[in-house]
């Protein structure tokens, strides 16, 4: 280590979270479907035998700690990349000195972090190593794999999805957490409502939490030498809880933002409206749904739906947000209450259906054009007969070898 290493080492300001990160396996918490006895991993790892992951799971969820607990746990090399910094050379370089390495009989294991943001390029460089067993892979994501990382990879690598950590362990970290302020820079003092809150800030996520519990502490009041945190002071210091937000979430979100409206659930259509809003959702998007629900969910049971839709639409457009989230409440709350019928959408799926599995026939002869020099010549227009002179009056409209299809069922 030379002298400028050393003095950024001693200036560096470590965070709390860094600093708390668990060391051993029985200091993980909160992700027990992953991580308890006799779990799947956790038998991998008795065996001493690595593996390629893929971790997925939301921030703060615990991603990097269990790679690198599993390296110390098989004795393995744990070599870093971010996905966003770095490329095909830095990985060449890897190989190199794992081959190096595993002259030693020391394995490696190379994590990147956000492997969503590798390109096909970068994803695929990994491959031959991986199938040589020169280099183990884990990878973590916040995006969904299945979306962003290539089938080739993916076959190569188990993925493990991590959960959002549980209300009762994010308690622990919490606490575990102003033990450790207690122990380092003095005492202070809180009451479980400062606790419930950090808890509720963080959703889930374990550096959240600790960066708040950090913040809280330092900037607490200081009296007879104890510090004192007020709920005031951390609600000032809080910063308005980010919505957790992926690909997978768009789909997921509007999935259920479409069904809630489907099944005319007007409390949980508001509920995952007010989710896509806050998530940072195109307002346009939203309203194409709704345009797309009052078709397909309601159709002409109550064909004011589409009008009302369509107008919300054209009101995101006007005032956008946040204006724009009553005129596409207003929709939202119209389209549940809405009597419901599929009718036009299976009618015209059936339709697209039958077309496209060879039943493609052409009109009847009465039926085609006939405005043009000749088309008598041919037989197009002979006996059609003007449905306005008597609407009553019968004759067929489908090709014959499906005049008896009847493509409307009821609901």
């Amino acid at each position: 280590m030379n002298l400028f290493t050393q003095l950024e080492n001693e200036n560096r300001q470590e965070p709390l979270a860094q600093i708390l990160r668990p060391k051993t396996l029985d200091e993980y918490l909160g992700q027990t479907n992953v991580i308890s006895n006799n779990s799947p991993l956790l038998n991998l790892l008795k065996s001493k035998r690595l593996f390629s992951f893929i971790f997925f799971g939301p921030p703060g969820c615990g991603k990097t700690t269990l790679a690198r607990l599993i390296a110390n746990y098989t004795n393995a090399r744990f070599v870093e990349l971010s996905a966003t910094s770095s490329g095909v050379k830095d990985i060449k370089d890897i190989v190199a000195s794992a081959k190096e390495n595993l002259i030693h009989n020391r394995k490696t294991i190379l994590f990147i972090d956000e492997i969503h943001r590798y390109s096909k390029t970068q994803q695929d460089a990994l491959l031959p190593h991986l199938e040589s067993g020169l280099i183990y892979l884990i990878g973590s994501t916040t995006e969904n794999p299945s979306f962003q990382v290539n089938s080739a990879l993916l076959s190569r690598t188990s993925v493990i999805q991590l959960n959002k950590i549980d209300n009762e362990s994010i308690k622990k970290i919490i606490l575990k957490g102003f033990d450790y302020l207690k122990n380092q820079y003095g005492d202070v003092i809180f009451d479980d409502k400062i606790t419930d809150f950090i808890i509720r800030f963080a959703n889930g996520d374990a550096r959240s939490a600790l960066n708040l519990v950090e913040k809280a502490y330092f900037s607490s009041s200081f009296k007879d030498e104890k510090r004192y945190i007020k709920m005031e002071e951390l609600e000032t210091l809080a910063q308005k809880t980010n919505i957790k937000y992926s690909i997978q979430e768009h789909y997921d979100l509007a999935s259920a933002f479409q069904k809630s409206l489907r099944g005319s659930d007007k409390n949980a259509a508001i509920y995952y409206l007010a989710k896509l809003i806050e998530s940072g959702e195109d307002p346009r998007f939203i309203s194409r749904r709704l345009i797309v629900t009052a078709s397909e969910d309601v159709g002409n049971q109550d064909p004011n739906a589409l009008n009302i839709a369509i107008n919300a639409h054209k009101a995101v457009e006007i005032l956008g947000l946040p204006e724009a989230r009553i005129p596409l409440a207003q929709a939202v709350i119209y389209i549940a209450n809405a009597p419901k019928s599929n009718q036009t959408i299976m009618a015209i799926d059936e339709a697209i259906n039958d077309i496209r599995s060879g039943k493609d026939y052409l009109p009847p002869m009465h039926l085609r054009d006939c405005h043009y020099k000749d088309a008598k010549k041919y037989g197009y227009g002979d006996g059609y007969f003007y449905s306005h002179l008597d609407y009553n009056h019968k004759q067929q409209f489908l090709p014959d070898e499906i005049k008896d299809r009847d493509y409307f069922k009821e609901s």
